[in-house]
């Protein structure tokens, strides 16, 4: 199990882990945050079942600081999701610890999607985030995280998620060592860096890649054609699609997530075919802000494994 996942721990130059190796679990729902915030919050109390307890300890405030996520933090971030009605953006990050490496976070980003302050050409979605370190899974095993997965995609009206091999880092911290970063994932094509609130500003109801978990619901899905077409179009050898409802499925490529070593490997025909079936709505506009690629190196970095 560790094989396919390599051991990633970046740190700088005065000894402080600011990025490692882990899961990530995301999803981009083209509602907005009024219509989605209890089965957030739902999604949210699954998640902190399945992880140890005390798992997250710290929440970011208002004004931008680490605060200990103590009873006082949780019914601030509880009314920040279920009850603050003004606005046009609701953000909850909740951290293992105060520095940039841990591996349990959840991040959210709640939008007014048809909000007509938004500068053009943005295309919100509202977004929200589940992280875990490679020890999960090597623990528990991939059925175990898939079983997870689908329980927290159940509460969720998604147009696009997924989960993926991830360099995890809170808040941007990563952006010290990103030289380091770039060159792990050009080796490693099936680490995803998130990037929740970048993303979900301008993704829309488009895809973000093919992953190994890739969820698929509205409006996306029907403009993919439906379940029927989808899975005709993946027909292959270890991949599955799973139905959630009539309007939502999952398309599992293999028994367990891969890092994909371009070292060891060259990208598996699953892969290729779902980045084939995606493409026409692939995300291509994520921002560079913070990256270390330009805009070019990053539309090329998005469509990776359909090469």
């Amino acid at each position: 199990m560790s094989d396919e996942i390599p051991v990633i721990r970046l740190h700088t130059k005065n000894g402080e882990l600011v990025a490692r190796d882990g899961l990530v679990l995301s999803f981009f729902i083209h509602r907005n945050h009024e219509d989605v915030a209890h089965a957030i919050w739902r999604a949210l109390q699954i998640y902190l079942r399945a992880i140890p307890p005390q798992s997250l300890g710290w929440y970011g405030s208002d004004e931008g600081d680490m605060v200990p996520l103590d009873d006082e933090g949780w019914e601030h971030n509880r009314k920040q999701i279920l009850e603050r009605s003004w606005g046009t953006a609701w953000i909850v990050e909740l951290f293992e610890n105060a520095g940039g490496g841990g591996s349990y976070q959840f991040e959210y980003h709640g939008r007014r999607i048809d909000e007509p302050s938004w500068p053009t050409p943005q295309n919100p979605a509202t977004s929200v985030a589940f992280t875990f370190p490679t020890e999960y899974l090597v623990t528990h095993g991939p059925e175990h995280f898939r079983t997870l997965a689908l329980e927290i995609a159940r509460e969720l009206p998604f147009s696009f998620g997924y989960a993926s091999p991830a360099i995890i880092s809170s808040s941007g911290a990563w952006f010290s060592l990103r030289k380091q970063v770039q060159e792990v994932l050009q080796r490693y094509l099936g680490l995803d860096l998130p990037r929740l609130g970048e993303t979900s500003r301008n993704i829309g109801t488009q895809a973000r890649g093919a992953y190994w978990l890739t969820f698929l619901g509205q409006p996306l899905l029907g403009q993919l054609g439906g379940r029927e077409t989808v899975e005709r179009q993946l027909d292959l050898p270890g991949v599955s699609v799973q139905s959630l409802d009539e309007e939502r499925i999952l398309v599992t490529l293999g028994e367990r997530p891969e890092a994909l070593d371009t070292e060891r490997q060259s990208i598996p025909l699953p892969y290729r075919e779902m980045t084939r079936v995606l493409e026409p709505f692939l995300f291509y506009e994520e921002e560079v802000t913070g990256l270390p690629w330009d805009p070019i190196s990053l539309r090329l970095r998005n469509r990776r494994l359909g090469e």
